[in-house]
């Protein structure tokens, strides 16, 4: 059996409370908030694969790493709810081509990341 290749996710956000309630409702799922001093504060998935982190040190960016995130119930969806809270379609979903891998879509979250969805 494989390990898991990453460790760790953290996507950067300038309003933690605006991020929380956007990821919370795309993905049904509920977070567990830290305040970690110096300015760092910090919300886990509930999976224990990463966070949602506000800190001075990390900043939100279109540019560099993007995450896939696996959707509750389809892409369609999840899509609605982003939509419904300030995201945006970068890429609409999108079959993957090689045999029996889904599909995804990108988007742009209310903090100025980009992330892909996974159905």
């Amino acid at each position: 059996m494989k390990k898991r290749l990453i460790a760790w996710v953290s996507i950067p956000a300038a309003d933690l409370d605006r991020a929380v309630k956007f990821y919370g409702t795309v993905l049904g799922i509920e977070f567990e908030t830290y305040d970690c001093g110096g300015g760092v504060r910090m919300a886990c998935f509930p999976t224990g694969e990463g966070e949602i982190c506000c800190s001075p040190d990390m900043k939100p960016s279109k540019e560099g790493t993007m995450v896939s995130l696996a959707v509750p119930d389809s892409i369609e969806a999840s899509i609605v709810r982003a939509e419904t809270l300030g995201g945006a379609v970068v890429v609409p979903k999108t079959k993957i081509e090689a045999e029996g891998l889904g599909y995804f879509a990108v988007l742009a979250d209310t903090e100025g990341n980009l992330f892909g969805l996974y159905e």
